[in-house]
C-alpha cells in the first residue's frame, strides 16, 4: 500500500465513503460470504464505477484492520482534501451563499480519535460547517475515526490549523462570534443568546481550553453541573452545546 493511502474500516464509513467520493477508491475487500444486504449496495456501487473488489477470508481482514471492528469490509483509497485556515474564508462564504449562518465547532487538544468521531457526528447532525483543530496535539482523520463518525468525515470538513488563536481571531474579523466553554464560566449555556454567525469551541478533557484560546474568547458559557462528576465527556458536551444553538436558532 501506496504511504499516502488511507484504509477505510466498516460498512457504513465504506458506503458513505464511495457514495460521495468513488473516485478516491483504489480497491475493496469483502469477507468471503458476506454478501448480504448490508453489503451488497457497497459491492454493486463499486463494480458501477469500475472499483476492484475482492473476497478474502476474515484472517487476511483483521490483519488489514491491524485489530480494528471491520464488520467484514475494508477499502483501500487515495486520500481526501486536507483543509487549513487558509479555507475558512471560503468555507464561510458558501455557508453564507446557501443561505445559513455560519456555525463551526473548535476542539481545543481533543486527541483521542474515538471522540473527534462523535465530535464529527454531532457537528453534521447539528448543521455545523467545519470543525476547526490545531494541527498539532489533536486527533485526525482515521479509520476509527471515520467509523465512530458514521460518514460525518465526508461531510463536515476538518480544518487543521497552525496557531488556534490565529484561526479565531480571523473568524472574529469576518464577523464570528466565539463562544467558549469553561467550568469557571459566570453564565450557564442556558442563560445566554446563542444567535448570529458562531463559533463554539470546546477544550480538552481534564485540561479544558489552553489559556491563550480562553482569553480569545468573546464569552465563556458553562453547563450546569447538578452531581458529583465535575465534567462531561468533550462529545457528549459538544451534543448539549450545538443543539442549544440549534434550538436557539429555531426559536429565535
Amino acid at each position: 500500500m501506496a504511504k499516502q493511502d488511507e484504509l477505510v474500516f466498516g460498512i457504513h464509513a465504506v458506503n458513505s465513503l464511495i457514495k460521495r467520493a468513488p473516485e478516491r477508491f483504489i480497491e475493496i475487500w469483502c469477507l468471503k460470504g458476506r454478501e448480504d444486504e448490508r453489503m451488497m449496495p457497497i459491492i454493486n456501487l463499486a463494480r458501477k464505477y469500475g472499483v476492484a473488489v475482492q473476497f478474502t477470508h476474515r484472517k487476511a481482514m483483521d490483519d488489514k484492520s491491524g485489530g480494528e471492528q471491520h464488520q467484514g469490509v475494508i477499502a483501500r483509497v487515495k486520500p481526501g482534501k486536507v483543509y487549513s485556515e487558509q479555507d475558512l474564508d471560503t468555507i464561510l462564504n458558501d455557508a453564507t451563499a446557501r443561505g445559513q449562518v455560519p456555525f463551526f465547532l473548535v476542539l481545543d487538544g481533543v486527541t483521542d480519535p474515538h471522540n473527534l468521531g462523535a465530535c464529527l457526528r454531532n457537528a453534521d447532525a447539528a448543521g455545523v460547517q467545519a470543525i476547526i483543530v490545531p494541527k498539532d496535539n489533536a486527533a485526525r482523520i482515521t479509520s476509527t475515526v471515520r467509523k465512530v463518525a458514521v460518514g460525518a468525515t465526508e461531510t463536515v470538513p476538518l480544518v487543521q490549523v497552525t496557531n488556534l488563536t490565529r484561526a479565531l481571531k480571523q473568524l472574529q474579523q469576518l464577523g464570528v462570534w466565539v463562544v467558549g466553554t469553561a467550568g469557571e464560566a459566570e453564565h450557564s449555556l442556558y442563560e445566554c443568546k446563542l444567535l448570529g454567525p458562531m463559533a463554539l469551541v470546546m477544550g480538552a478533557e481534564g485540561k479544558g481550553m489552553r489559556r491563550l484560546t480562553r482569553e480569545t474568547c468573546d464569552e465563556l458559557v458553562k453547563l450546569p453541573m447538578a452531581g458529583s462528576v465535575s465534567s462531561l465527556n468533550v462529545s457528549v458536551a459538544s451534543g448539549i452545546c450545538l443543539f442549544e444553538i440549534v434550538r436557539q436558532r429555531l426559536h429565535s
